[in-house]
């Protein structure tokens, strides 16, 4: 018997749907992450891209256990000197709450080659409705 290592013929991808209203961060993330990847299959492959695509709706309604949402920064840097940002928890919810789910999941990911497509089949919004809907995509609640 030969064994099997999958291609891009022999893959198949889904599409998975997941509501964030009261779901914690690091919980939720950490299950994206394996859908994404493709852990979760039977023919994962850790140097292939085997993983489905994930929907996220209603990011704004994520929470954060304990006193995070003032004490958790993001911090970014250009590159020059004295460039170095840090944004609470708080205030990225209020500019970009899709990003805080994004940097959860982006940090959970491998850093390789393969972590740019992984993130390009997560989409996040904000509210109930999307536009992904001709994916059909399946519910998956954790």
């Amino acid at each position: 018997m030969k064994t099997f290592l999958p291609n891009k013929s022999t893959l198949e991808r889904k599409w998975y749907i997941v509501d964030a209203e009261g779901q914690t961060l690091g919980r939720i993330a950490t299950e994206i992450a394996v859908v994404l990847r493709g852990k979760g299959k039977p023919d994962f492959t850790p140097h292939l891209d085997t993983g489905d695509g994930v929907i996220v709706i209603n990011a704004e309604k994520i929470s954060l256990s304990g006193d995070k949402w003032a004490q958790k920064k993001y911090y970014s840097h250009s590159g020059y000197l004295g460039s170095l940002k840090e944004v609470a928890a708080e205030k990225l919810m209020e500019k970009k709450p899709t990003e805080i789910i994004r940097r959860a999941v982006a940090g959970m990911i491998p850093k390789n080659r393969l972590k740019k497509d992984i993130l390009l089949r997560l989409r996040i919004f904000v509210g109930p409705e999307h536009n992904l809907s001709a994916q059909n995509p399946e519910s998956l609640s954790f």
